[in-house]
């Protein structure tokens, strides 16, 4: 039987991830925000006026990184994002299938609200039976402690 991924297993590969998109969302925000900042420099333009724009671009290219990241990632061959494949996690549905992008999508978003109450949302799985989080009982989602998804889809005796 394969184990579910517990509590501390999820928040270290969450940290892995968050680590690879920060780096990655810095070289791509640093090279857009140099290049608006910079013309605007040398055009003598009002720097108050370009950093709105600015930052709320940035936002948006950092929210919509993240959830393509998270959501293509898990719901590919794979079924994880790197930080879980670090760790040996992943995301499957109840019957231990591959998610689809638009459950991924889902869960992602299901993420945030997870994240508002608290954080009570994700504390729920070290707690439940299957640890799931508030995010995974929303998208109908399990996560596993196995390198191969296969093992989990041919396991019968994992849902007994």
């Amino acid at each position: 039987m394969v184990p579910y991924g517990g509590f501390w297993w999820r928040v270290l590969a969450y940290f892995i991830d968050a680590i690879l998109l920060q780096i990655a969302l810095s070289i791509v925000t640093g090279f857009l925000g140099l290049g608006v900042g910079f013309n605007a420099a040398l055009m003598g333009g009002n720097e108050d006026l370009i950093m709105g724009p600015m930052v709320a671009a940035s936002v948006l290219i950092s929210f919509v990184a993240q959830w393509l990241y998270f959501a293509l990632l898990e719901s590919s061959k794979m079924q994880a994002t790197v930080g879980k494949l670090a760790i040996g996690l992943v995301v499957t549905d109840l019957n231990g299938q591959r998610i689809s992008f638009g459950r991924a999508t889902g869960r992602y978003f299901a993420k945030i609200l997870s994240g508002l109450i608290l954080l009570i949302g994700y504390i729920m799985v070290a707690f439940t039976q299957r640890k799931q989080g508030l995010h995974d009982m929303i998208a109908s989602t399990l996560v596993y402690k196995t390198r191969d998804p296969r093992e989990v889809a041919e396991g019968a005796d994992v849902f007994a």
